[in-house]
């Protein structure tokens, strides 16, 4: 093949293809023969939605592909770290978009709301395909009509989502990273007895504090001691393996016992340069699932707003629904729970010197 051919022109409309998505917008209003002026704007809102739900799982996928391999590269971390934060971008402009919608009002959504039965955002595969690819498990899904999520599909569909299911996701590819790391132990430093040992310092401090003072009286000093609570109260999820699965079994907690320890030793010592990378990922991780959140909450809220109590055209209970899964599904919660065992840096126990030499975040799947 000549260079000529290889590299010959291209017009902007015929690359991006832009006829076929501007003769995309079909209005049934229209087909009905009563036109809906604001249906163009559900339609393209819509439609955009699914083209940047499509970019993320694109994104998605080749974190899960890096962090798939037997020994994660370094140079793949920070790739990932730099694609989740596109993710992320991009879920601030999902969340904005629900204002463009918005100026639509509920009696400019009656005009064609009846001739959407029963299609639903319930419906967009892509959605579920991003929630699956990031760790949401069924079992923890609020039943849509106490039926599986994926009912709605067809049968290619539903058996994709299953079969994804089946595959690890996200979470689960991270919590196996974070349970290779080689920090919790080297020589004689042992990161849980040291902690444990800062926590027992930290709160006598604490204790010695509130008891000292002259503000407070003896009701108010009583009362905080209670709120500060001991060693037994502060370790009862972390320190305790046992205890830690059982919340785990319970559903409390998913995050294995080794993967929350590791995730705790790199919030304390982010400080350190060679840790700075492995904090962002974590935290990146947090923000999507904040995000996420935000824009289930703002859905939920915009639903309410266009229909009140009404059902939704899919069947559900509409904003009650989305309400509930706002609420729990939260598929990174245990990375925020990290900070209830966060402590000061200055009652920190310091690394010896050669294990902060030799530390690193090149985790193999192998002991070496």
């Amino acid at each position: 093949m000549s260079t000529e051919n290889k590299y010959s022109s291209i017009h902007y409309n015929s690359y991006l293809q832009v006829d076929k998505i501007t003769s995309a917008q079909n209005l049934r209003s229209d087909e009905m023969g009563l036109h809906a002026h604001d249906e163009m704007l559900f339609i393209i809102t819509h439609q955009v939605y699914e083209l940047w739900f499509k970019q993320i799982n694109f994104e998605l996928k080749s974190v899960v592909h890096d962090f798939s391999a037997r020994q994660v590269n370094e140079k793949n971390v920070g790739i990932a770290l730099s694609r989740l934060n596109r993710v992320i971008e991009i879920m601030k402009l999902l969340i904005q978009q629900i204002g463009v919608m918005e100026t639509m009002t509920p009696l400019d959504f009656l005009d064609f709301r009846n001739y959407l039965f029963p299609a639903s955002g319930f419906q967009s595969f892509q959605f579920r395909e991003m929630e699956v690819m990031l760790g949401l498990k069924e079992n923890r899904r609020t039943t849509y009509n106490n039926k599986p999520y994926h009912c709605v599909f067809a049968t290619d569909k539903k058996e994709a989502l299953e079969n994804l299911e089946k595959t690890s996701s996200l979470f689960d590819l991270i919590e196996d990273w974070l349970e290779r790391t080689p920090f919790l132990e080297f020589g004689d430093f042992n990161f849980v007895a040291e902690y444990q040992k800062a926590v027992r310092s930290m709160l006598d401090k604490e204790k010695e504090a509130i008891m000292g003072t002259d503000i407070l009286s003896d009701e108010s000093k009583q009362m905080r001691l209670t709120m500060l609570g001991d060693t037994n109260t502060y370790f009862a999820n972390i320190m305790d393996e046992k205890k830690h699965y059982e919340l785990v079994k319970s559903g409390h907690l998913t995050l294995s016992y080794k993967a929350t320890l590791a995730a705790l030793f790199i919030h304390l010592y982010r400080d350190e340069p060679i840790l700075h990378i492995p904090f962002q990922l974590l935290s990146k991780l947090v923000e999507i699932d904040d995000h996420l959140t935000t824009w289930r909450y703002r859905h939920a809220q915009m639903v309410m707003r266009m229909l009140g109590k009404k059902v939704g055209t899919g069947g559900s209970s509409g904003h009650e629904y989305l309400a509930t899964t706002a609420a729990n599904h939260h598929i990174f919660a245990d990375f925020h729970n990290v900070s209830t065992l966060l402590i000061p840096r200055s009652e920190l126990p310091p690394l010896p010197d050669l294990f902060r030499r030799n530390l690193g975040f090149y985790f193999s799947a192998v002991n070496e």
